[in-house]
């Protein structure tokens, strides 16, 4: 394993534990009987993550960024294995961080700190949307975490076929 390919598997599976702890919440918005201590274990869970100190913040925020960097450095070798699965888990990845920025952030503030205009139901709404986001980000970095173990295999299969192609030439040279 490269340093590069460290660099995208340490972040994917950090995300993936944060979102599994996240998921034993969202289950229950998503496809559980939605009731007051549904709702409340949701509003509470996301007030405990919107609430927490800076430096996790910046740990989350400092993660997308070692991913980013992984893919980009991966991507740099540019050959045809880089080009298929680096640049489909960027594409991929890049998503995810859309989704964070354009769904998670706006609704946990809407969970958390809700404007005036904001009702119980728009409350509600918003955590199970959030639960969804969740729920589309883990599926993300599952098909990055494939694409990445697709590379892998490819690249044996291929160093495996070069090594009897060479083993191959070796015998017919002795034969000749």
């Amino acid at each position: 394993m490269t340093f590069a390919q460290a660099a995208v598997l340490a972040p994917v599976s950090f995300f993936l534990g944060i979102l599994f702890i996240c998921f034993n919440v969202d289950h229950k918005l998503l496809w559980g009987e939605l009731n007051e201590d549904v709702i409340a274990d949701g509003f509470s869970f996301y007030a405990t993550f919107f609430n927490s100190p800076p430096a996790i913040k910046a740990l989350l925020h400092g993660m997308i960024g070692v991913g980013v960097l992984g893919l980009v450095g991966k991507l740099h070798k540019w050959d045809d294995s880089a080009m298929f699965f680096d640049g489909s888990s960027l594409g991929v990845y890049v998503f995810a961080i859309a989704v964070y920025t354009a769904v998670i952030c706006p609704t946990m503030k809407t969970v958390v700190v809700p404007l005036e205009e904001d009702t119980y139901s728009d409350r509600v709404e918003a955590v199970r949307v959030l639960s969804a986001a969740n729920v589309i980000i883990i599926i993300c970095l599952g098909l990055i975490l494939t694409l990445q173990a697709g590379q892998v295999y490819a690249k044996r299969l291929e160093m495996q076929s070069a090594a009897e192609e060479s083993k191959a030439v070796e015998k017919e040279k002795k034969d000749q």
